[in-house]
This record gives structure tokens, C-alpha cells and sequence, in this order.
């Protein structure tokens, strides 16, 4: 499903309300609920919204600072959009999108990675499994496991829309209990849209940092010989594209898909009948490509199709470092 276009205009959507107020009175009740320490630091990545924020590029970044400190990080996730309860450990060669997530395959990459929609269990399993510190990919909202250091993102540019909670908006919960349940802020992106956010988190003393989507430059590089068709089932396909156009990238063709969007057969022949009849080289986001490669059916597209690595540079890096070590060694 789409995000309704009201959701990120001032004011909009006013008669879901009701329904917004009661979402959200659930969602207080969770976040104040204390959850279960299982014996080893958490660190949590979550969004204040729906949609894309940068959320896996900034659980990898927190990760890379852990395995540089010479921790033994564990990513753990729901894995939205499997079929896997779990919990189970993630194997990025041979496991499916459908079967455990888009996400998990990313992170996967990078270190131990465990799906489990029962987050304690899931926490367990990883720390049987030799884990120093966890990180998880989602969960912010999910009250049953404790958290040394809840990270929220927010992207600059689209803020928190129109300001309402879920179904009228695209908050998550109330923005004041979000933020005064977390250590710190990431803004990615120019925070021309992020005013509100911004404020609370500083009425409240939390640490805000700056973050920017780097794209990979060996990548960009070969992509700017030629016209790309680009394509993404993400939270905000736009953001991508003008990644793409801000490279330097002629983006002859956009196609925009549903966040973790399931590609068909159909999808797959439309995407390159239309790259072959205006000889357009196929782009997109990794996380849209882990989703083709294990897909037999979509085996022409995968091949076609080139993924466009980004990793998130948070601009007060040091600082940054010293918040996450100081989470993990307090505990």
C-alpha cells in the first residue's frame, strides 16, 4: 500500500482523527512498558514515520563502528515482509527476501544477523550465539526488550508530514513520547523539514547529529555514461531518484513501487521491454535488488538490474562514536 499524499501535506486528513488517537494512546502504552534485559547492550535504530528514513544504512554504520571498537555486533530484526517467525540466523548466499526480509539480507552482509518477530527470544538466541552487543534494525516502538541506547532518524527533508499519527499521518506514535524515549537523533538529509523535531529533541537535551546518503562512487561512476531507468519499492522512491539526479545521473525513466514491494513477473517484463526500447541501463536500491536475486522467476531482471550502494556519513562522527561506546560500556 502507498502512503496517502495528505500524509506529508500540513493539516491533512483530518477525519481519520479518531482512530489516529487511539493508535496512538496503544502506542504510548507500549513505549512506557519496560522490557526485558537479556544480559548483553542493545542499541535500537527506529523511525519517528513510515517510511524511509535510512534506518539500514545507519544500523550498518553503527555496526561498523562496533567492529572497529572489536565488538562482536548482532543485528537483529523482525524481518518484515518473511515468511520466518525465527528466531534464525540470517545466511545472505542462500536465504530468500520472502523468507526472511529485504533488510535482514542486507545486514546479513556485514555481521550475524537474527530474524525473529519475538524480539526477547530473538536477543537470546544472538547472545547465545556469541553476540557482545545488539543492534537492532527496527523495534523502537516495541516495548518488550530494553534498550541501552534507542536512536531515532528522521529524513530532513519530509519531516513528520502533516504531523498526525497513524492511519492520519505518518507517525508512528506521538512525536514528544518518541523522542523522550530516546538518546539521540539522526537528521538525514538538510533539515529544512525537520524543525519540529529538531525543537523537541533539544527542549528534551537529546543529542541530534546530521547524516547524509553517500552513494557508492565506483558505482556512480559507471553510471554516468549512460541514461538509467530507475526503479524503487521503497519508503520514499523519490529520495532515491534525486540521489541519482544530484550524482549527476540522467534519469531518462522513474518507476515507483509500494515500500518492500514484492516484484511480479509483470513488473520484471515491463521494467525491461521498457529499458531495452530506450537502451536504458536498469538502476535501483539494493534493498530492491535482494529481492530480485532470490527470485527465480525474476532471474532476467536481477541480472539486468544495477543495485546503487549508500552508506550514511553522520557529519559529527567522533561524537557519534563516543555516544555508541560509551552505550555499550556503561552496560
Amino acid at each position: 500500500m502507498r502512503e496517502p499524499a495528505s500524509w506529508w501535506r500540513p493539516g491533512g486528513t483530518s477525519l481519520l482523527s479518531p482512530i489516529a488517537a487511539i493508535y496512538g494512546a496503544v502506542a504510548w502504552w507500549r513505549i512506557q512498558s519496560t522490557g526485558t534485559s537479556i544480559g548483553v547492550p542493545v542499541i535500537c535504530l527506529g523511525n519517528l514515520t513510515v517510511g524511509g528514513a535510512g534506518k539500514t544504512p545507519a544500523a550498518l554504520a553503527v555496526a561498523h563502528l562496533l567492529l572497529g571498537a572489536r565488538e562482536r555486533p548482532f543485528f537483529l530484526s523482525r524481518g518484515y515482509g518473511g515468511r520466518l517467525a525465527g528466531p534464525v540466523r540470517v545466511n545472505a548466499a542462500s536465504d530468500r527476501a520472502a523468507d526472511v526480509g529485504d533488510e535482514p539480507l542486507l545486514l546479513a552482509r556485514l555481521a550475524p544477523t537474527i530474524v525473529a518477530r519475538d524480539r526477547v527470544a530473538g536477543a537470546k538466541f544472538a547472545k547465545s550465539r556469541g553476540a557482545s552487543v545488539i543492534v537492532m534494525d527496527d523495534g523502537f516502538q516495541n516495548p518488550s526488550l530494553a534498550k541501552n541506547l534507542a536512536i531515532l532518524l528522521v529524513d530532513g527533508g519530509r519531516g513528520i508530514g502533516n504531523g498526525r499519527i497513524i492511519p492520519a499521518g505518518p507517525l508512528r506514535a506521538p512525536l514528544e513520547i518518541q523522542i523522550a524515549h530516546a538518546q539521540a537523533l539522526v537528521v538525514v538529509g538538510p533539515p529544512l523539514g525537520a524543525a519540529a523535531v529538531v525543537d523537541a529533541a533539544h527542549r528534551r537535551s537529546i543529542a541530534v547529529f546530521h547524516g547524509r546518503l553517500e552513494p557508492d562512487a565506483g558505482s556512480l561512476a559507471a553510471l554516468r555514461r549512460r541514461k538509467v531507468l530507475a526503479f524503487a519499492g521503497i519508503g520514499d522512491p523519490d529520495k532515491f531518484f534525486r540521489t541519482l539526479s544530484e550524482a549527476g545521473i540522467e534519469v531518462a525513466e522513474r518507476a515507483r513501487f509500494p515500500d518492500h514491494h514484492r516484484y511480479t513477473v509483470a513488473d520484471a517484463h515491463a521494467l525491461t521491454q521498457c529499458a531495452a526500447a530506450q537502451n536504458l541501463m536498469l538502476i535501483t536500491t539494493e534493498k530492491d535488488h535482494v529481492r530480485l536475486a532470490g527470485d527465480p522467476s525474476l532471474g532476467a531482471l536481477a541480472a539486468r538490474a544495477n543495485a546503487l550502494p549508500v552508506r550514511l556519513i553522520i557529519d559529527e562522527q567522533d561524537s557519534f562514536l563516543r555516544m555508541v561506546l560509551t552505550a555499550v560500556k556503561r552496560h
